[in-house]
């Protein structure tokens, strides 16, 4: 049996298109989401991927309609695939139940793969790079050195915790954090 899914990015965009091409693909269950294709949530996604079985084929109208992005397109066709199911795109006329359909989507996959490779691989310089250039990478700290002098200084003279946290606009566990690595690295600042 196929199964059709049908999105609209938005309320405004209608899906009869989307409906008519399905339908005369031999779909004869559509499910439908009016979501962007970024959102995690999609009921209607979902329902269809429930829905399909050994033997069923779920068809879609074009393939951004499907995936967020082209690795969560090759996950969701390699789950169908692991159930037994096939998957048919109209517009790009891929059809993964024949040999040159699961061909091109392999394909597709390799760059995919290689695409990432290649953005983590230019993140890893970025960062390296940065680094050498002295550009302090992750988080802000919390507290510099002096504030750390400074709490450390009023907590010796006998205020609470508590009080030096509120004074210094930070946390207990951040004034605690803080001080504890000091204490341990030698004037270090959380």
């Amino acid at each position: 049996m196929k199964i059709g899914y049908a999105r609209a990015s938005t309320d405004v965009e209608t899906l009869d298109l989307q409906r008519r091409a399905l339908r005369l693909a031999g779909c004869k269950k559509i499910y439908e989401d009016r979501v962007s294709g970024a959102s995690t949530k999609r009921p209607g996604l979902d329902q269809a991927l429930a829905r399909c079985g050994p033997g069923n084929i779920l068809v879609v109208w074009k393939l951004d309609r499907l995936g967020r992005s082209l690795s969560h397109l090759i996950t969701i066709v390699q789950e169908l695939g692991d159930k037994g199911c096939g998957f048919q795109s109209l517009s790009e006329n891929i059809d993964t139940t024949t040999d040159g359909g699961r061909l091109v989507f392999h394909l597709m996959g390799s760059l995919a793969e290689f695409e990432r490779a290649l953005i983590a691989e230019r993140t890893k310089a970025g960062l390296a790079a940065a680094r050498m250039r002295g550009v302090q990478i992750g988080r802000r700290k919390a507290m510099n050195a002096e504030q750390v002098r400074r709490a450390r200084a009023l907590l010796e003279a006998g205020e609470r915790p508590a009080d030096i946290a509120r004074a210094l606009q930070v946390g207990r566990s951040t004034l605690y954090r803080a001080l504890d690595v000091q204490h341990a690295g030698g004037g270090q600042a959380a």
